[in-house]
């Protein structure tokens, strides 16, 4: 059995942090075991899950700029500690600069994997842009969910190399395949009646536009007040939420539900799914969406590669009742909507498949290292 050693900022349910306990959980664990470096010390949504699947979780700081020499100093130290580790594959771009090279150095095979095609704005993302420029001719492989997310991250020229992988985010297609006693048993617990339901799932931050998405259902509302908003998800902008959607009259009608684990089951729950966000490096919760048999309104700068069925469209965030007005049209379940999971699986996003081509990627290397 061979140990990857991952690289996250920690492990709370957000989209890279997802992705990997995907695969985690559907890769052959008495092939391949992950371990993981995180960068704090808070005991986060899937730090159980890793030690009951054979995991190894090692705690460092999270990385301020100040303790540049320190962070320098552990990464030298647990290499020296941990020689049984071959291959790395880092998550973490914002300063990965630093520790890609003392892992070269250590003799272990670099992957630098992006998920996203933005820093947000401020200066503290023109000082990552700055950090991450360098990532291009540190590492041997570069991985991304999209062929934006890899261009954005690593230019053009490393995308199109031998180099470049594209890793499709992938679900278990059988936990979002639709199920009409969840849809009842999940309506009922939530209180909705037969009110048309609405769904966003993602943590409260600005990416992700919840400013803009309710704005989109305050529109809906006004045109049938038989609807109701579930917002999956928790973070840093909450307060602002709660406020906004006091402001728009909407207490009654929004539902927040926090961080959830049953997010596959809320899908069911739900009639449309609405995904407005300003930035994504891929944007699988759409795809689960879909796979669940929901129909998809998305912002247009989401990669088209999330669209697995006819009911996903791509609309600019400059017109909420635009969005209303399409998320209304497609709030219907109908007998076509709800198997969609063979053309989820034809669009490659079956994590049995990404997980042995994964495995097989890091058997061969794990060889030649």
């Amino acid at each position: 059995m061979i140990r990857i050693l991952h690289v996250l900022g920690g492990l709370e349910r957000g989209g890279a942090e997802t992705m990997v306990m995907n695969l985690y959980r559907a890769i052959d664990r008495t092939q391949v075991q992950f371990d993981f470096i995180i960068h704090t010390t808070k005991h986060q949504a899937y730090y159980d899950e890793i030690i009951a699947l054979g995991g190894k979780i090692y705690s460092f700081p999270a990385f301020n700029g100040l303790n540049y020499f320190k962070m320098k100093k552990l990464w030298k130290q647990f290499f020296r500690e941990h020689p049984e580790y071959k291959i790395l594959h880092s998550h973490v771009r914002s300063y990965a600069s630093l520790y890609l090279p003392i892992a070269k150095k250590a003799g272990l095979k670099t992957i630098i994997h992006s998920h996203s095609t933005s820093n947000g704005n401020g200066l503290s993302s023109v000082v990552k842009r700055i950090m991450q420029y360098p990532l291009r001719w540190q590492a041997e492989y570069f991985f991304g969910c999209s062929k934006e997310a890899g261009a954005w991250l690593f230019g053009n020229n490393v995308v199109n190399s031998p180099k470049y992988h594209i890793l499709q985010n992938a679900i278990d297609t059988e936990q979002y395949k639709f199920d009409p006693e969840i849809r009842k048993e999940y309506r009922e617990k939530l209180g909705l009646g037969d009110k048309k339901t609405f769904i966003h799932v993602g943590r409260f931050h600005p990416a992700k536009n919840h400013p803009f998405l309710l704005n989109v259902f305050a529109e809906i509302h006004k045109v049938d007040s038989n609807t109701v908003l579930l917002l999956a998800g928790d973070g840093e902008l909450r307060p602002e939420i709660e406020k906004q959607i006091t402001s728009l009259n909407l207490q009654n009608d929004v539902i927040l539900l926090g961080s959830r684990s049953d997010v596959p089951n809320l899908l069911q729950a739900a009639d449309c799914f609405l995904f407005p966000s300003v930035w994504e490096g891929f944007g699988m919760v759409a795809v689960e969406a879909q796979s669940a048999g929901l129909p998809c309104v998305c912002s247009d700068v989401i990669p088209r590669l999330v669209k697995v069925t006819e009911q996903c469209a791509f609309l600019p965030t400059d017109n909420a009742q635009k969005w209303a007005e399409q998320a209304l049209l497609w709030a219907k379940r109908t007998d076509s909507s709800m198997n969609p999971i063979q053309s989820v699986v034809e669009h490659g996003f079956d994590i049995k498949e990404s997980s042995k081509k994964l495995a097989e990627f890091y058997q061969a290397n794990w060889r030649s290292a």
